[in-house]
């Protein structure tokens, strides 16, 4: 520790040296304040046991502009008094079960609508937050319900809970419904914010995310970047929604197949958000699932793993048995363990999420892709009678929710033309590969690995037609 107290606070004691109180004087044992804080400058493993770390810190206090910027703005967004703030805390951190008991006992003692109305927005954040989204609507809803009676449809106060339903409706996979709430969301605060205020930000970020996961990547970037510029100007740089829009825009260069771009955005998100997350967050997954996802798609099997290692065991201690973001982890961690080659893990993981997926409402299109997963590790075992009974089961799924020309219906379609060549029926392997390539060509980069390898197969079918 380097302690400068040149550069501290005079009206504050950080530490005091206790030699003479101590029980033994030779250790020069230092007490320090609760409030302390300190830079980690550098960490490094000892060189005789890697189980040992050795951290360089340097004592800072509130003249740190960093800290100071930092500080003030956790206190805005952590607002309300007593058990309100209390709440809102324990949410943000991830501590739900606890939570949910504090506004269940809140509800019960609640002697205004506007008390009520309160915990039941914070109830429909934390169903959310829990992947119970049916619930979550309730709540959301129930609060609407109450603040109706006294303001009209487009009061500004109204907006972050018509922002939060359109989030629970992406999650479910209904996002004609989510750009519903969310446009409506933005329309509103536009007319309420400034335009460089961090709440604009989330409106067109959220917008972005849907036209995301429809597919329309190139709207998706336009809203993700607008909102970015934003962060960029109105938060500090390591402020956790800054590693969210960096996270957004990675996934959109991700799924353009631009992995390079991909990874720096998905590495900054990673940078900032251990930093200002606890190690057993919730969101802490994020990064390490997405750096497992695009290390997968450049067939970086091994590091793929280990990321997708790290984000489930932080989903598996801060989230729900059912949770279905831990579905999806399995899922992909399955997915890797077909394309290494070991299918008996592969069967395993798809299992675990089909456990989840199968009992708990969840995203359809969530389960669609465990369902394809499966398909691809049966086929390259060769059951193909199992194999077919999991496309299908995918493939109904994909062509009920997503539009005729999304990406990932090209991706099953593909699948099934694969599955369809391996048992020698080429010319129903031709309809499917078809039909990706076109897909492909209008909706990805002519250089989309997707869309090269749709062309490949194209021709290998051709040549046994």
């Amino acid at each position: 520790m380097t302690i400068d107290q040149s550069k501290l606070s005079t009206s504050n004691t950080p530490f005091a040296m206790i030699d003479e109180h101590s029980a033994i004087p030779s250790e020069h044992e230092i007490l320090f304040t609760m409030h302390t804080v300190f830079h980690v400058v550098e960490m490094k493993q000892t060189a005789k046991n890697n189980r040992l770390w050795e951290v360089q810190l340097t004592i800072t206090d509130d003249n740190d502009p960093q800290l100071s910027t930092l500080t003030n703005r956790i206190k805005e967004e952590i607002d309300g008094r007593g058990w309100r703030r209390m709440g809102q805390l324990m949410l943000q951190v991830g501590h739900f079960d606890q939570a949910e008991e504090l506004y269940q006992e809140l509800v019960k003692n609640a002697s205004t609508d506007s008390d009520r109305a309160h915990i039941y927005h914070q109830l429909g954040w934390l169903k959310d937050d829990q992947g119970k989204y049916p619930e979550a609507v309730k709540f959301y809803e129930k609060y609407l319900e109450i603040k109706r009676k006294t303001l009209p449809e487009d009061d500004a106060s109204l907006a972050p809970t018509y922002s939060n339903i359109g989030a629970v409706y992406k999650n479910m996979g209904e996002y004609s419904k989510a750009l519903e709430f969310y446009e409506k969301d933005l329309e509103i605060t536009k007319n309420a914010l400034p335009p460089n205020h961090p709440s604009l930000a989330t409106s067109y970020n959220n917008i972005g995310l849907v036209y995301k996961n429809m597919g329309e990547y190139s709207k998706a970037l336009e809203f993700y970047e607008t909102s970015n510029k934003i962060w960029e100007i109105s938060l500090p740089p390591n402020h956790p929604d800054l590693a969210s829009s960096y996270n957004n825009i990675g996934s959109v260069y991700n799924s353009m197949g631009e992995y390079s771009k991909a990874l720096e955005y998905h590495e900054k998100d990673l940078e900032i958000t251990k930093k200002a997350l606890p190690p057993n967050h919730p969101d802490l997954a994020y990064p390490y699932y997405w750096l497992g996802r695009i290390n997968r798609n450049m067939k970086d099997y091994s590091k793929a793993l280990s990321y997708f290692q790290i984000s489930i065991s932080i989903r598996e201690q801060a989230l729900p048995e059912k949770h279905p973001y831990r579905a999806v982890t399995y899922s992909d961690i399955g997915d890797v363990h077909r394309l290494m080659g070991d299918y008996e893990r592969a069967l395993a993981f798809h299992q675990k999420a089909l456990n989840i997926q199968e009992n708990v409402k969840c995203n359809q299109l969530q389960c669609a892709t465990t369902y394809m997963n499966l398909g691809e590790t049966y086929r390259e075992m060769k059951d193909y009678t199992t194999a077919l009974i999991y496309y299908q089961k995918g493939l109904k799924i994909r062509e009920e929710k997503l539009v005729k020309t999304h990406p990932d219906l090209a991706v099953i379609y593909h699948n099934m033309s694969k599955f369809y060549f391996s048992t020698q029926k080429y010319s129903i392997a031709m309809k499917y590969v078809q039909q990706a390539v076109e897909i492909g060509q209008e909706k990805l980069p002519a250089t989309h690995p997707h869309l090269v390898e749709y062309r490949e197969t194209f021709e290998k079918i051709r040549k046994k037609q």
